[in-house]
Parts: C-alpha cells; structure tokens; sequence
C-alpha cells in the first residue's frame, strides 16, 4: 500500500511540474521616450524654426510582449506596440493605437516563428539594424522613399522567420490586400536573408507593395502604410506599386563599425496613374560609428540619391551625431544634419528634406540639429 501511495503521490508530482512547466509565461512591459529641441532651417518656405521634436534616435513607444510556454521547443507569443508624440501625448501611425507593431503567433526553436498581424517587413529586420539608421531617421533617403526608416509598416500579414542557422537568418512576409474580387490588389510581399559571423554582418531583400487596383477600388488602398509623406516623392502616389531593393554591410573594426547600403525603388506607373514613366530612385550611403568610451560614441554619414525615369533630382546629405549614456537607460544626444538638393521632384524644383523626418523645405537646402535625451525602460 506504501509503495502504491507513494507512486500515486510521485505522479501526481511529476504531472503537477509537467504541467507549470509547460505553462510558463511572461508579459513584459517596455518603452522608450525621446524627445528634444530641434532647429531647422528653410521649413516649409520659412528661413527659420525652432520645435520640439520627439522620437529622434529612437520613435517614442510603449508596449507589452510575451510568450507562453507550450512544449516540445513551441511557444505562444505576441507583442503589441504604440507609437505616440512626448511633445503632444497624440497617438503616431495615424492615430492607431497600436500603430508600431500588433501580432500574434507561435515560435519554434526548430522551425522557426511565424506571426501574424500588423508588422515590420523583412528589409526592416534584417537590413535596417546593419546600417546608420540603428542610431537615427536622420540618415535615412530623403522622405524615406525606400522605407529606410520604416515610414510603412504592414497591415494584415503573415510573416515567417527562421532560426540562425550557422549565422543565416531567412525571413518572408505576405500581407493581404483583402478587396473583394480583386486577390492581388493592395497585396505586399516581401522576402530578406541575412549573415553574420563575427565582425561582418550582411543583408539583402525585396519588398513589393500593391497600391490598390484602380479597376477594383481606390488607388492607395493596400496593407502597407503610405510612403508619399514629402515632397520628394509626393507626385507619385498614384503608382500601381511600389518595388523595393536593398542590400546593406557592416564591418567592426575595435571600437569602430564602418558600413555602407544600396538601394533601387522603383515607382511603377499605369493608365490609372498621373505620370507616364516610372519613377526610380537609386539611394547608397555609408558611415562610421565610433564607440569613443563605453558612454560615449560619434557617428558620421553620407547618403546620395538620384532620381531618375519620371524626374532627375539629385540629393546629397551629411550628418553627424553624438550619444552620451547618463545610466544603462538615459542618454543625452546630440545630431546636426545637412542636405542638398537639385534638379526636378515630379512636382517642381527639388526640395531639400532631411532623412525621415519629413519637413518640406521650400528650398533646395536644409540643415537640421538636435539636441535630445532618450530613456528606455
């Protein structure tokens, strides 16, 4: 009878750990705040403003994510993310709120995580954090046209990330567009593969973007947020779609990572759309980052983009930052940037417009500087 109760007793144990193990999860609530006090000049036609300007290095957020353990190596997880405006308390992503990330899936150490919801494509997992933009929108194209700095996120995806395998990452992602009639109108598609192994990191992919069928329903209805948010590309908001390459590296040398991207966007026009040539825009850049003292770190840039197919500007801008930690969580910081702009935008004369930062300038240059302080928690 001992040896009976005993067993019982031993597997209802066993079962009661079996099961809180497999029951585990979390929920983790974070955030960053950033704000600063920017100077522009040539805003909207006017030679001079001073503003508070939030999310600089880092958008303004707040979210929760978590993952429940289910066994064998799976897990539930999700992630739910707002964007909003420190200067304001005004909700971004156009007033959604959760506007930066939404999704829902399950994770598996084997094959992988596949998520669905509202996302970030792959070029901006997998590319984005190899370049200048992991420190700030300054150095992204002018008016992001290439979504450098995720001007567009994703709306009713499915998207799939795979493990590292020996430093490969692949990554792919199909949103709806969800017309009635009209299977393909307003679709995204995305694909992106990175590698990194040591000091060298690599990434590369290609983002397509549906902008509605203009038989079926209105140009500009599609699962990815709008791009058209300046003056440099605003002339071609009517396009059938939008196609996105890009390749990115970095190298850390000591204290030092150097890298440099490429970029080709292709604006494809149609019988419903207000131009008649595609419009094409090659973007490359380069920087250095330099990580001075474990608190302090300097980063330098250049980004040129050309224009050409429906209109031929050209664009040249410099940039400069440096970041100071106060703790593990504050920093203070300080960016200044540049740019010049020529030729034709679509509309008329280029105008000059820093980074993703989106302010018209109403002239062919604009120098932008900020000085700001971040705390993440």
């Amino acid at each position: 009878m001992n040896r009976i109760t005993l067993s019982a007793i031993s597997l209802a144990v066993t079962s009661m750990l079996s099961f809180s193990a497999h029951a585990q999860s979390s929920v983790t609530l974070y955030g960053i705040v950033d704000t600063g006090l920017a100077y522009v000049h040539n805003s909207d036609g006017h030679s001079s403003q001073w503003k508070m300007s939030s999310g600089n290095l880092s958008q303004s957020e707040w979210g929760l994510k978590g993952s429940e353990d289910l066994g064998g190596g799976l897990s539930a997880v999700f992630q739910l993310e707002n964007g909003f405006d420190i200067g304001t308390g005004i909700a971004q992503q156009n007033s959604r709120l959760f506007g930066r990330q939404a999704f829902v899936g399950l994770a598996s150490t084997q094959f992988g995580t596949l998520t669905f919801g509202r996302q970030y494509d792959p070029l901006s997992d997998l590319v984005q954090p190899i370049t200048a933009d992991q420190f700030s929108g300054f150095f992204a194209s002018p008016g992001d046209v290439d979504n450098y700095d995720s001007s567009a996120r994703f709306n009713n995806t499915a998207k799939w990330t795979s493990p590292s395998w020996g430093g490969v990452t692949l990554e792919a992602m199909y949103g709806f567009g969800g017309v009635a009639g009209a299977t393909g109108s307003g679709q995204t598609w995305s694909v992106g593969a990175a590698y990194a192994q040591g000091p060298f990191s690599v990434a590369a992919g290609y983002l397509h973007i549906d902008n509605g069928n203009a038989q079926a329903t209105t140009r500009g209805t599609t699962s990815a947020d709008t791009l058209f948010n300046s003056p440099v590309n605003s002339a071609y908001a009517s396009a059938r779609a939008i196609n996105i390459a890009r390749i990115g590296g970095q190298y850390v040398i000591g204290p030092v990572t150097v890298g440099a991207a490429y970029s080709f966007t292709d604006y494809v026009a149609d019988a419903a759309s207000s131009f008649g040539t595609n419009e094409k825009y090659h973007n490359g850049s380069v920087f250095a980052l330099w990580q001075v003292t474990s608190a302090f770190s300097a980063i330098a840039g250049y980004n040129y983009t050309k224009a050409n197919g429906d209109s031929s500007a050209k664009y040249h801008q410099v940039n400069v930052g440096g970041d100071y930690l106060l703790s593990k969580r504050t920093d203070v910081y300080v960016m200044a940037g540049y740019q010049h702009a020529s030729g034709s935008n679509g509309d008329g004369p280029a105008q000059a417009v820093i980074g993703s930062f989106d302010i018209p300038s109403g002239a062919n240059s604009q120098i932008m500087a900020i000085v700001g302080m971040r705390h993440r928690f």
